[in-house]
């Protein structure tokens, strides 16, 4: 009744409003007259009309604004991927995929698809949304800088780093001096391009590099802390450079553009004496908050803002004002986490590729059409990398670096990536580069970004020598676990398993926790702090287990090849991991109840093609672990966690000889933990092969309190919900999950072992 009332008082108030509005209008029309309305009459049909109302509304800036950052944004994304899977920092791909989209590729055989999806007309609205997108990355770059680093380390770097600078700029000048006659814009004088060219030669991409050291497992070494600094000191002074040398270049001379520098110098003692006090006063009031209240964040913002819009003004770019305010930001970790994972996402993911791409619109590969352009471009490259990979390794060499490490610091800091990018953009939009120009500098900044992991991996080939993340300890150990975890939860089931199969033998044993993140995920700045907030859970585990714990921490581009390439190296007996879930693949939970998500994914495209994909053709696994375990030559264990408390009752269904092996670890775990092991004898297996009878055998005999042998008639209700683990083959696995067995709706947690 109640439901029937508010349907009659729904349709009675909509339907009598609906009909006093039709008739005010009806009744208006007569007030039309006298006022020269003329009715809009056509002669296209209805459908014409729709059609000609869509294409209206296809051609609005805002819907052309919007296909461009979709079709940006996926392709982008596409091009980022191919790369990684190459080895190859994703921001390569990304650069790529502007090129890909503008004038070089889409432009020249699409035309008409390019002259649609960037019209003339809408590149100055794609232009300043990209620039808005590098404010909010120069911002992140900023806070990424550790100055604190600067302090106590900067004897050797800033020796290294000034050299890696001034040895490139003066080759750039000089470069300079035989091209510009031909290659300078009309009307530029030669100061303002030479200074232009030899900045540009003179960059380091500090973010890239920062994240091949993480990827290369050589944060923690000298190494490591000394690019580091080298590559921070090398920013802060580049970018002051630039900021100069937009001075001069706009006052026209060196002595009318002290003006300018007299007041960016004024700016600067101004942000560092008065607004850096003022957001540190603010940033320990809330230090210890795990959020910010929006007007706390709206300050940082609006000091953001001003900082970019007075650099602007000024006359040095406001890129410059972005970047002096993530410097000065509170050196609170908390405070620079929230803001760059506020910030980086939107600006990286984005509108940074909107950047890529008006880079790649202005980048016209067709326009060197010439051996002899060519040929420049080659000498371009050539003095790039003689003056940042020669300059830096001879700095390092001379202030007492070995041979390898100097070299290794000159491959690093010739990386130029997305801050060469920067630099070519404010140059052409100054009018100092041409467009040949323009491109030849975008395609040195490809080639010395690309050959950066190529020329460590060269010169660790010469000097027979890898990077050491595995710890010396481990190699005196007679039986080695080495267990990875992405999350604390899964990591203390793991650890708790891999304790109860050494408990007793703990002097002989060694026990490694690895953890590896995407390196675009880590930032160098809190790279200790991440460590620790990641092993802390762990580590308190192990002294609850009283387990001595080893641990290993590597930012990645490719996670599973770095657990198999460190399970080798370590020489590991045994690899413990948790099943992951993916997105692509469906939970477990789906596969157990007989279905699955099925998403294109890459990683299996990439699989057909290489030939990998039958190996797994309907996996019971993620992609993740289903890679781990392509890749994994040492015996790898894929815990399925149901919250691993204890491992007292132990669950062995044996289905074949093949099973046989799992007879030792279950032996471990009657030795080292006092676990009591049923094994289950299913279709008479253990009655009908001789070895694993006599397997088991021995094992009653050593243990005939903790070991006992089962048929499946004497499974009782309710047994295997007593059990806390099932240990299983890979091989017997697949076919238990493929036969759809009532088991797997009451199996405790399950160790899945591959020989």
């Amino acid at each position: 009744m109640k439901n029937f009332k508010n349907a009659l008082f729904y349709f009675g108030v909509t339907g009598g409003f609906i009909a006093l509005m039709f008739w005010i209008v009806s009744k208006g029309k007569s007030l039309e007259i006298g006022r020269n309305v003329i009715a809009k009459t056509s002669s296209d049909s209805l459908f014409g009309q729709f059609l000609n109302s869509l294409v209206h509304n296809l051609e609005h800036p805002l819907a052309i604004l919007l296909l461009q950052i979709i079709t940006i944004i996926i392709v982008a994304r596409f091009f980022g991927w191919i790369f990684r899977k190459i080895g190859q920092p994703s921001v390569i791909g990304e650069i790529i995929a502007g090129i890909f989209l503008g004038p070089s590729v889409v432009g020249m055989y699409m035309p008409e698809y390019s002259a649609m999806l960037f019209p003339v007309e809408s590149l100055g609205n794609l232009q300043f949304l990209s620039q808005i997108g590098l404010i909010l990355f120069m911002f992140v770059i900023g806070m990424e800088l550790d100055l604190k680093v600067l302090k106590n380390k900067a004897n050797e770097a800033v020796v290294i780093s000034h050299a890696s600078i001034v040895f490139p700029f003066a080759l750039g000048i000089g470069l300079s001096y035989f091209i510009y006659h031909k290659f300078a814009p009309e009307g530029i004088e030669f100061l303002s391009f030479s200074l232009f060219m030899g900045i540009a030669m003179s960059i380091t991409a500090f973010p890239v590099l920062a994240r091949i050291v993480q990827e290369r497992g050589i944060h923690k070494t000298k190494l490591g802390t000394i690019v580091i600094t080298c590559a921070a000191a090398d920013d802060i002074t580049a970018w002051c450079l630039l900021a100069a040398v937009i001075a001069i270049v706009k006052a026209g001379t060196f002595v009318s553009s002290l003006y300018i520098i007299l007041l960016a110098t004024v700016y600067v003692l101004m942000m560092l004496f008065v607004v850096k006090p003022f957001l540190k006063k603010i940033g320990d009031l809330y230090a210890k908050r795990d959020n910010l209240s929006k007007p706390v964040v709206a300050i940082f913002l609006l000091t953001l803002i001003i900082s970019s819009y007075l650099t602007e003004i000024i006359g040095i770019h406001a890129l410059f004002g972005a970047f002096m305010t993530g410097a000065i930001m509170p050196d609170i970790i908390n405070i620079r986490k929230i803001f760059i994972e506020k910030v980086e996402d939107v600006a990286l993911i984005l509108l940074l590729p909107l950047f890529f791409v008006f880079t790649g619109l202005r980048t016209q590969i067709g326009l060197i059409n010439d051996p002899y352009l060519w040929k420049i471009t080659g000498l371009i490259i050539l003095v790039a990398v003689v003056g940042k990979f020669v300059g830096s390794a001879l700095a390092a060499r001379f202030v007492g670096q070995n041979w390898r490490d100097s070299l290794t610091i000159g491959a690093l800091m010739n990386t130029r990536g997305l801050m060469e990018l920067v630099v070519l953009n404010i140059g052409y939009d100054l009018g100092v580069l041409s467009a040949e120009v323009f491109t030849m500098m975008v395609i040195m900044a490809l080639f010395t970004t690309f050959m950066t992991g190529p020329a460590i991996d060269v010169i660790n080939y010469f000097f027979k020598r890898r990077e050491v993340i595995i710890p010396n300890e481990i190699s005196n150990s007679s039986f080695k676990i080495l267990i990875s975890f992405g999350n604390n939860e899964k990591g203390k089931s793991l650890l708790r398993l891999a304790n109860s199969f050494i408990k007793k033998q703990k002097e002989n044993s060694n026990v490694t926790a690895l953890h590896l993140s995407l390196s675009d995920e880590v930032h160098s700045y809190n790279l200790e702090e991440y460590e620790k907030e990641t092993f802390e859970p762990i580590l308190d585990e192990s002294k609850i287990l009283n387990q001595e714990l080893t641990t290993i921490f590597k930012s990645t581009i490719d996670i599973e090849t770095d657990i198999a390439d460190i399970a080798v190296r370590g020489g590991y007996d045994l690899v413990l991991v948790g099943l992951g879930k993916s997105i692509f693949e469906g939970s477990f939970l789906g596969k157990v109840l007989g279905f699955t998500t099925r998403i294109i994914n890459p990683d299996r495209l990439l699989d057909k093609f290489t030939g990998k994909e039958g190996l797994f053709e309907n996996s019971p696994f993620d992609d993740r672990t289903r890679l781990v375990i392509s890749k994994t030559k040492k015996p790898l264990g894929i815990l399925i966690d149901k919250d691993l408390v204890k491992v007292d009752e132990i669950f062995l269904p044996i289905f074949g000889t093949e099973d046989t092996f799992l007879i030792e670890y279950a032996q471990k775990l009657v030795y080292n933990n006092d676990s009591k092991v049923t094994i289950l004898d299913i279709n008479n297996q253990v009655k009908n092969n001789f070895v694993i009878e006599n397997a088991i055998t021995a094992l009653e005999k050593s243990y005939p309190e903790k070991t006992a042998t089962i048929d499946e008639s004497q499974m009782k209700a309710g047994f295997l919900l007593k059990q806390d683990l099932m240990i299983i083959s890979l091989e017997s696995w697949k076919n238990l999950v493929d036969s759809q067995s009532v088991w797997l709706s009451n199996i405790p947690s399950v160790l899945i072992i591959k020989p």
